[in-house]
C-alpha cells in the first residue's frame, strides 16, 4: 500500500510538470482555459482524484486558478484569498506581508469533534495558528483540525511539507473537492484576545468551515477568527468557471 501511494502522488506530479512545461512554453496561453477535467483525465489515462492534484499543484505554483460557478471566498483588504494555497501565501503572492505563529501543532483525541463530523476515529491533527502585521497585531487565529488518517498520522513529529498545511495535504493525496461553512460575530474571550494582541470582547468575524473530499470524506475542519477590519465574506453566484 505506501508503494502504491508513492506511485499515485509521483503520477500527480509528473502530470504537473507536463502541464507547467506547456503553460510557460505558451501552449496554454496566459488567461485561456485548460481542457477540461474529462479530456485531461482521458490524455493522461489517470483518476478524477489524481488530475485533481496535479491540478491543485499547478495552483500552488501560481499558474492557473480556480472558480467555482456558485461559492464564497474571503478577501484581505478587499482581495480574493486563494484559500488553496494558504493565506499568509495568498496575501504574500499580493505584497501584504503577515507573520504565521504556531500555537499548537499535535495529534490530538476529541471525540465531540468525531461526532459531530461522522469520522471514524476521533484522531485528529490540532494545529493553531495567529496571523500577524508587521506590528504585532493579530488578524486572525485559525484552529485547523484534520483527520490523522494514513500518512498523515505521526504529522506533528514529522512537520509540515514546507511549512504549508495545504501542500502536506495534497502530498497526503488528501484533496478538497467541496466545503461548507457558516458566518458569525461574536466577542473575544479572554485566551483569544491575548493570542490576537487585542481587547476582551472585540467583535471577529468568526468563520467555521468543513471540507470534504470526492468520496465525502473530511478533508480540514477550520474555526477562524477574523478582524472584520481587514476581513470580509464575498459570496459569488453564477455559472460556468475558468481554470
Amino acid at each position: 500500500m505506501p508503494g502504491q501511494v508513492q506511485k499515485q502522488v509521483h503520477k500527480h506530479h509528473r502530470i504537473a510538470r507536463v502541464l507547467a512545461d506547456e503553460i510557460r512554453s505558451g501552449v496554454h496561453a496566459d488567461g485561456s482555459r485548460l481542457p477540461g477535467e474529462h479530456a485531461l483525465r482521458e490524455r493522461f489515462g489517470v483518476s478524477r482524484t489524481t488530475l485533481r492534484q496535479a491540478l491543485q499543484v499547478l495552483g500552488e505554483e501560481g499558474l492557473i486558478a480556480t472558480h467555482a460557478g456558485i461559492g464564497s471566498f474571503v478577501t484581505f483588504d478587499g482581495t480574493p484569498l486563494d484559500h488553496r494555497l494558504g493565506w499568509t501565501r495568498a496575501l504574500a503572492e499580493q505584497g501584504t506581508e503577515l507573520t504565521t505563529e504556531i500555537l499548537r501543532f499535535e495529534e490530538v483525541g476529541d471525540p465531540e469533534l468525531a461526532g459531530r463530523l461522522r469520522t471514524p476515529s476521533d484522531a485528529f491533527i490540532a494545529l493553531d495558528r495567529v496571523r500577524r502585521l508587521p506590528d504585532g497585531l493579530g488578524v486572525s487565529l485559525e484552529h485547523s483540525r484534520v483527520p490523522a488518517v494514513g500518512s498523515l498520522a505521526g504529522l506533528p513529529g514529522r512537520g509540515l511539507d514546507g511549512g504549508s498545511l495545504s501542500r502536506t495535504l495534497i502530498a497526503a493525496g488528501r484533496i478538497t473537492d467541496s466545503g461548507e461553512g457558516t458566518v458569525s460575530v461574536r466577542g473575544l474571550g479572554d485566551a483569544e484576545a491575548y493570542a490576537l494582541h487585542r481587547q476582551p470582547g472585540e467583535s471577529f468575524l468568526h468563520l467555521d468551515q468543513v471540507y470534504r473530499a470526492a468520496d465525502g470524506s473530511v478533508v480540514e475542519q477550520v474555526s477562524s477568527l477574523l478582524d472584520p477590519a481587514r476581513f470580509e465574506l464575498h459570496v459569488s453566484s453564477g455559472r460556468g468557471g475558468r481554470s
